[in-house]
């Protein structure tokens, strides 16, 4: 039986080389541009994800802890003096962050609800 002359000696070395590269490029391509990730990649971002929508929900608590608080309107005319990047500071230190059945403020939660705040008339 004779052997195909593609897997013989140079032409062999040739395949090899070509799927090898075509594996590589194929890599580089779908990673690059096609939207493949890692699973430690998509983890990360289904987290975050989960942080802003969690974050976002109960900034209306938050908000409304702000608007009944004693003197309400001094508070706002406080938070609106405020630089913005203190303003999320400002909501933790108030305890508006802080939700029902926790002891400390979250981070996420007070910027979300800094960004609400400023959205108030």
């Amino acid at each position: 039986m004779q052997t195909p002359g593609m897997s013989m000696g140079h032409s062999l070395k040739r395949l090899l080389q070509g799927v090898v590269l075509g594996a590589a490029a194929t890599a580089i391509i779908g990673f690059g541009w096609g939207g493949w990730t890692l699973g430690s990649t998509a983890k990360e971002l289904a987290d975050t994800s989960a942080k802003t929508a969690v974050a976002e929900a109960l900034a209306p608590i938050c908000v409304d802890k702000f608007q009944h608080a004693g003197d309400a309107a001094a508070t706002l005319a406080a938070f609106r003096k405020t630089s913005s990047w203190e303003q999320s500071s400002f909501i933790e230190k108030g305890g508006f962050a802080t939700m029902p059945g926790s002891t400390t403020a979250d981070s996420e939660v007070a910027r979300a609800c800094a960004t609400a705040l400023d959205l108030l008339k």
